[in-house]
């Protein structure tokens, strides 16, 4: 049933309880696992031209670091990793790669109820209402 899962990541620590799902699930399925990182090109669209590069050669550096990490710990406990760092709108970039690879599941955090009655057009929540694939989202809010 699932064969290719979608881990999106952002490196932040609180990764660590949706990648501790990700990897049960691909475990008990023999699944591969999608390490995907998005820069998100909508944080330096006021900068000047000849800054972005620099802002985005260390995006990029960070998504490398990000997926390497999420890399090593799945392979650690035996699943099948692929990664992948795009540049675009978080939420249309993981719906794209989702539909690209065909992605059986996507899973991914979320802050809660709290941060998305308040934050129209979270990336979370635009996944979950607009994939073809289902979505596991994980409660990484402290609250």
């Amino acid at each position: 049933m699932y064969e290719d899962i979608l881990l999106p990541t952002d490196g932040s620590e609180s990764m660590d309880v949706v990648i501790e799902h990700a990897a049960d699930v691909a475990a008990r399925r023999s699944a591969t696992v999608h390490a995907l990182y998005v820069i998100d090109d909508r944080s330096f669209l006021t900068l000047q031209e000849d800054m972005k590069g620099d802002v985005v050669d260390g995006l990029r550096a960070e998504g490398e670091t990000a997926t390497t990490e999420v890399a090593s710990r799945l392979e650690a406990e035996g699943v099948t990793v692929r990664t992948a760092i795009r540049q675009g709108n978080p939420a249309d970039e993981v719906l794209a790669y989702a539909d690209e690879a065909g992605i059986d599941l996507v899973v991914m955090g979320t802050h809660g109820a709290d941060y998305e009655r308040n934050m129209l057009g979270s990336v979370s929540q635009k996944v979950v209402t607009m994939s073809d694939a289902p979505v596991l989202t994980v409660n990484i809010g402290g609250d």
